[in-house]
């Protein structure tokens, strides 16, 4: 009987610790400054902020290739929320690995820009713990899968060919493309 009822409060202990951790808390409208790439934003008076939920394509810097879709995703988080006010409800840890605020970012018109990049293909449902607005990324995804958009779809654009070569006229010439030299004292003959 003592060890059922140390199951028992063991099970409402967790639960109330599991309820109060992710507790959703919503901030005052904060002005987006600067989008760093796909998932990652400069807000005023918070610093660096980690879309929460989802991740986006690299942008690949310095020596790294970018991957397919990335300035895609950046370019439409700009549009979404660039100098604009929004609104950041956090759940869970405050911060991540590299120090930013991990968040979900409300527009000023209630739609929610995790899950619109998740619905246009251009990133995907990342989440390792439990959160509140789980389920809504998870539809958003399954509908880019459904109708191909963004990396579910076709093939990324792809660079023009001058864009990564040199052209054939700047190029230093090959033993290759030298003919060979024909034998001193024989001469080709045609067969009939």
């Amino acid at each position: 009987m003592q060890i059922l009822i140390v199951v028992a409060l063991s099970a409402v202990v967790a639960s109330q610790t599991f309820s109060s951790s992710s507790r959703v808390t919503r901030s005052a409208p904060v002005l987006v400054r600067a989008v760093v790439d796909g998932d990652t934003l400069d807000v005023v008076s918070f610093g660096r902020v980690r879309l929460l939920g989802i991740d986006a394509p690299e942008l690949g810097r310095g020596y790294d290739t970018p991957a397919p879709f990335g300035r895609e995703a950046r370019e439409r988080l700009m549009q979404l929320t660039l100098h604009r006010w929004v609104r950041l409800e956090q759940e869970g840890a405050a911060l991540d690995v590299y120090n930013r605020h991990l968040a979900y970012v409300l527009t000023e018109d209630g739609v929610c820009v995790n899950a619109a990049l998740v619905r246009d293909g251009l990133a995907r449902v990342s989440a390792r713990v439990p959160l509140t607005r789980l389920p809504e990324l998870q539809r958003a995804e399954s509908e880019a899968q459904a109708f191909r958009r963004g990396m579910w779809g076709s093939a990324p654009q792809i660079p023009a060919p001058s864009y990564t070569r040199r052209s054939k006229a700047s190029r230093p010439p090959t033993s290759r493309s030298k003919k060979p030299a024909s034998k001193p004292g024989k001469t080709r003959t045609k067969k009939p």
